[in-house]
């Protein structure tokens, strides 16, 4: 990448990069790619969502059916906090929150056709500044993040796609619960 060789840090230039080397590349760029992301998501997102919100929304979105306490531990606010502040985005109707018929204590949260579609807008904006951003770099080093891309995917979406397929399996069963129940 033009960007990274005026940088020196060209893997040709560096043979035999380790895999301490690739984390320390990661640690610098991942937290300043995450910050524009997150600038352009909070910018195109409702006006009257907050910023916790709206990643609330975002996390519910990724994973639809996940508990209070896992919004929770992921958002990072008290269980009374993340709680009033559920009960706000579904009194507005960007969340949904149904009741586990298995467990009535349990429930699973997602994020609405309203929030989803604020959520969507977000990301389309977002996608089209990065889009942007990118528009410097040559097909191969586009192809070339990509690939990268691809090869963390695995690594760091592993935990995400097993709760998002647990999550879709516990809504699976409340729906077919409420059913049987009518």
């Amino acid at each position: 990448m033009k960007l990274l060789q005026k940088q020196n840090y060209s893997s040709a230039a560096r043979p035999g990069n380790s895999r301490v080397e690739c984390a320390a590349h990661l640690l610098e760029v991942v937290p300043a790619v995450m910050r524009a992301v997150r600038g352009q998501m909070r910018s195109h997102s409702a006006p009257d969502l907050s910023v916790v919100q709206f990643r609330s929304l975002g996390f519910l979105s990724r994973r639809p059916g996940a508990s209070l306490s896992d919004l929770t531990e992921h958002i990072g606010l008290s269980p009374p906090s993340m709680s009033k502040l559920v009960q706000g985005m579904v009194k507005r109707g960007y969340l949904r929150r149904q009741v586990d018929a298995s467990d009535r204590r349990k429930n699973a949260l997602a994020a609405t056709d309203k929030g989803q579609k604020i959520l969507d807008a977000a990301r389309r904006a977002t996608r089209a500044y990065l889009a942007e951003l990118l528009g410097e770099l040559s097909n191969k080093e586009s192809d070339d993040i990509i690939r990268a891309m691809e090869l963390l995917r695995p690594i760091f979406l592993a935990d995400i796609n097993k709760h998002a397929t647990q999550a879709r399996e516990e809504l699976a069963a409340i729906a077919r619960a409420k059913r049987r129940a009518s």
